[in-house]
């Protein structure tokens, strides 16, 4: 699916590995976590306005430490997705 380049830029001294698909976009591995880990938090905040039902708390506990960086890389992701946003 997707053909990934031994090449790596640097970005502020992060490495992000890119991804060439198909159609010859590139595409960041670091922009895909953010957006399933966006997803992943639409989802929930869907499952919560509905059913009233908190998928992470059933999962991982009431705010325990684990649920509470799931919230935290969530945040962050959203956080990334605008950046997303005004990307060409």
């Amino acid at each position: 699916m997707y053909n990934f380049k031994k090449k790596t830029y640097t970005n502020k001294k992060l490495i992000f590995y890119k991804a060439e698909n198909k159609g010859g976009k590139t595409v960041k591995i670091i922009d895909k976590i953010a957006l399933v880990l966006i997803i992943i938090g639409a989802i929930n905040w869907g499952l919560i306005g509905i059913f009233n039902f908190n998928l992470v708390e059933a999962i991982f506990g009431d705010m325990t430490v684990l649920s509470r960086i799931i919230y935290g890389l969530v945040g962050v992701s959203g956080l990334w997705g605008i950046k997303l946003l005004f990307d060409d």
